[in-house]
C-alpha cells in the first residue's frame, strides 16, 4: 500500500484542507488523522457511521497502597518529577506521574505498583468500502507519537489491499512527525509564504529528509506574498525538492470548509490548483525512479 504523508511543520498552513481534498481527488480507499491533539479530519470526510472505538493506554500511572505504605520517603525523595505528595499519606499525582517506575523500585514495602492508564481513545471507521484511522488523545497526556503509530498500524491492518493510502500528519517536527513519517512511501509539504511558514517549511524538509523518502512542496495561499513565494520556490530549487503546485487563497475555499466539504467538492480556483498538486503527486509517488 502506497502512503502518502502530508505535512506542514507548523499548524494553519492548510494541511488538513488540502489532505482532504487529495483524498477525494484520489478516491483513497485507506486515510488517517495522525493528528491525534487535535484530529479534524473526520470534519471534512463526514463519516455517517459510529466508529469502533478502543482505549490507548500510555505509559503506566504509580499507585501507593496506604495500607502498605510505611512511609520510608524513598519513592518520595527519589522522584524528579514531583508526583509524590505526603499529607495527609503518601500518594501519587497522576497528572503529575511520567510512569517511569523508579517509585516501585525504590519502595522497601513493596507499596507502590504501576497501573495502566487510559491516554486516549483510538477510533476506525470501516463504512462504505473506505477505511479511515485516527485518534484523540487526553489532554496532558504524553507518548504522542506511539499513539500516531498506533493509528497507523490500525489503518494497515484494517485496509487489507488497499493500494493507496493518504495521511494527515501531524504539525510541527517532534515526535508524531516523527511516527508519521516512519514507513510513508512520500512526503507532501504544504507550505504558506511567511516568515514563520518559510522557517517551518525548512525544518520538516530537513526532517523528512532524514528519513530518505519521496518528497516534494506545494506553495498555499501562494498570492498573499509573491515574494515570499518565490524564496520557496528558491529554496526548492537549490535543493532539488520538486514544487508541485501554488495554490491560491479563496473566499469560496473557506467557504467550503467551513460547510463541511472539500475544496473539490466545489468549482473553485484552489480546488482546481489541488487538482494539478494531485497530478504531479501521482507522477512522482507511482514512478520508478528513487
Amino acid at each position: 500500500m502506497k502512503q502518502l504523508l502530508i505535512l506542514s511543520g507548523k499548524g494553519g498552513t492548510g494541511k488538513t484542507t488540502v489532505a482532504g481534498a487529495l483524498i477525494r481527488l484520489s478516491a483513497a480507499e485507506a486515510y488517517a488523522d495522525c493528528d491525534v491533539d487535535a484530529p479534524n479530519l473526520h470534519l471534512l470526510m463526514q463519516q455517517s457511521e459510529e466508529p469502533k472505538r478502543s482505549d490507548y493506554n500510555g505509559m503506566p500511572k504509580a499507585t501507593i497502597n496506604t495500607d502498605l505504605c510505611v512511609s520510608c520517603g524513598q519513592c518520595y525523595s527519589h522522584c524528579r518529577f514531583d508526583a509524590i505528595t505526603t499529607e495527609p499519606v503518601y500518594r501519587v499525582d497522576p497528572f503529575a506521574c511520567e510512569g517511569c517506575g523508579v517509585c516501585e523500585a525504590v519502595c522497601l514495602a513493596g507499596a507502590v505498583t504501576m497501573n495502566p492508564a487510559v491516554a486516549g481513545e483510538l477510533m476506525l471507521y470501516t463504512g462504505h468500502d473506505r477505511v479511515f484511522s485516527t485518534a484523540q488523545l487526553k489532554m496532558g497526556s504524553g507518548t504522542t507519537g506511539k499513539l500516531v503509530s498506533e493509528v497507523k498500524r490500525q489503518l494497515k491492518e484494517a485496509a487489507g489491499k488497499a493500494e493507496f493510502a493518504v495521511i494527515d500528519g501531524s504539525p510541527g517536527i517532534g515526535c508524531p512527525v516523527i511516527a508519521s513519517i516512519s514507513g510513508v512511501h512520500m512526503v507532501l509539504v504544504v507550505a504558506e509564504p511567511s516568515v514563520s511558514g518559510i522557517s517551518d517549511m525548512e525544518r520538516i524538509v530537513r526532517t523528512a529528509k532524514t528519513f530518505h523518502t519521496r518528497l516534494a512542496v506545494c506553495v498555499n495561499k501562494y498570492d498573499v506574498n509573491l515574494e515570499n513565494t518565490k524564496k520557496i520556490e528558491q529554496f526548492c530549487n537549490e535543493n532539488s525538492l520538486p514544487l508541485v503546485g501554488r495554490i491560491p487563497f479563496d473566499p469560496e475555499a473557506v467557504r467550503a470548509v467551513n460547510s463541511g466539504v472539500t475544496i473539490v467538492d466545489t468549482d473553485c480556483a484552489a480546488g482546481r490548483a489541488v487538482g494539478a498538486v494531485y497530478e504531479k503527486v501521482k507522477e512522482i509517488l507511482f514512478s520508478k525512479a528513487v
